[in-house]
């Protein structure tokens, strides 16, 4: 989500293996989503906050204010163009750079005891790849929900919070006690928020892992759905939201059971499906897969779809499929894109992002509004 921010910092290396960061800056979502500008291939690690302060005072300079609507640096970025405005940063930059003495670098170093890693444990693997062979309930929670560590021996474990029917991202206090629990015994007393409303446990010992997933099984958390349809980010949107103009939460749990009671889910495979309740843009569906945005139209909850919305390092912009849906045709016409990947998709391992790269949106119009409406949504 790095190029869908007002600055985003993206870490690379340069041509010698040195840490930096690609500075992106401009980008945002709402009601006028775009995709920052790369004003800096490469920054030097100590360079970042001289850099950051160049790019912020640059936009004070600029930045509209007699707009409330266009007064964001993504408005500043579009209106002066990436050439000008990645000059004037570096001129800025320029000025800045002498009069920072070395302060940031100390408080940088204090910051980075603070997340120093944990004493991983030395011990032997062996009983979890075997349980992993033999028990096809954990092997499908392994599959999906884990993530591969530095250290060989461990594992980053997504907590999913999104069980089929249940709100996305909710969960009860005895759950979050729970997480909490385990987290101290098996997960060196460290866990993390995700932006996709989960939790994260970045360090799980391999040979930990059945036990900690008997747990979470037990306690409604053992949910393996990371990364697939029911996985959804969803805004409060009208049950909680007063800037909501359409609800968000009932349609996340409905597209999550329909899909569960096909079966589908896994044949789908890798899908970001996310769900704003109005223009502001909280559930990012922008940047979805399948993005849904509602919206009122005369009193009336109406639910345009994007597709092909991308939020990591190759982030693009959805695109608007045509005329929106009504509350109870938001599901169905879900379910008639997803049809339509499987029938061209041209293998199982074609993602639903690959293949709708490859085709475009005219097939996917098809499927949704059929020929003769094809033509009234172009």
């Amino acid at each position: 989500m790095t190029k869908a921010h007002d600055i985003g910092l993206r870490m690379v290396r340069n041509a010698g293996g040195e840490p930096g960061f690609e500075v992106i800056v401009g980008g945002g979502l709402g009601r006028t989503p775009m995709i920052g500008t790369t004003v800096r291939d490469f920054l030097p690690v100590a360079d970042l906050l001289p850099y950051v302060e160049a790019v912020l005072s640059v936009y004070n300079t600029l930045g509209r204010r007699d707009n409330k609507y266009k007064a964001r640096i993504k408005i500043t970025v579009h209106e002066t163009g990436k050439a000008e405005i990645s000059r004037m940063i570096e001129d800025r930059f320029a000025e800045l750079r002498p009069l920072f003495g070395g302060g940031d670098q100390a408080v940088l170093a204090d910051i980075r005891t603070a997340f120093a890693p944990p004493a991983f444990r030395d011990a032997p693997v062996a009983a979890h790849d075997a349980f992993y062979r033999a028990d096809p309930v954990f092997r499908s929670w392994a599959d999906t929900n884990l993530a591969a560590h530095r250290n060989a021996q461990y594992a980053i474990v997504t907590i999913s919070l999104k069980a089929h029917g249940q709100t996305p991202g909710d969960a009860t206090s005895d759950q979050m006690r729970i997480i909490a629990d385990l987290a101290e015994r098996y997960g060196h007393s460290d866990l993390r928020i995700s932006h996709e409303q989960n939790v994260i446990l970045p360090h799980v010992h391999k040979s930990d892992l059945p036990v900690l997933h008997a747990a979470l099984v037990k306690a409604g958390l053992g949910t393996a759905n990371v990364g697939l349809l029911s996985d959804i980010i969803a805004c409060p949107g009208m049950d909680y939201c007063a800037l909501a103009t359409a609800r968000s939460i009932p349609v996340a749990q409905e597209l999550a059971t329909h899909f569960e009671a096909l079966k589908l889910e896994h044949d789908i495979g890798p899908l970001k499906i996310k769900i704003s309740g109005c223009i502001n843009a909280c559930g990012h569906h922008h940047v979805g897969h399948i993005g849904i945005l509602g919206l009122d139209r005369a009193g009336v909850e109406n639910y345009q779809i994007t597709l092909g919305g991308d939020g990591t390092e190759t982030a693009v912009i959805g695109e608007k499929t045509g005329p929106g849906f009504a509350y109870d045709e938001i599901v169905p016409a879900i379910e008639r894109i997803l049809r339509a990947y499987l029938a061209l998709r041209t293998d199982p391992g074609e993602t639903f992002l690959q293949a709708y790269r490859r085709v475009g949106l005219g097939p996917f119009k098809t499927a949704l509004y059929g020929e003769i409406g094809q033509k009234d949504a172009a």
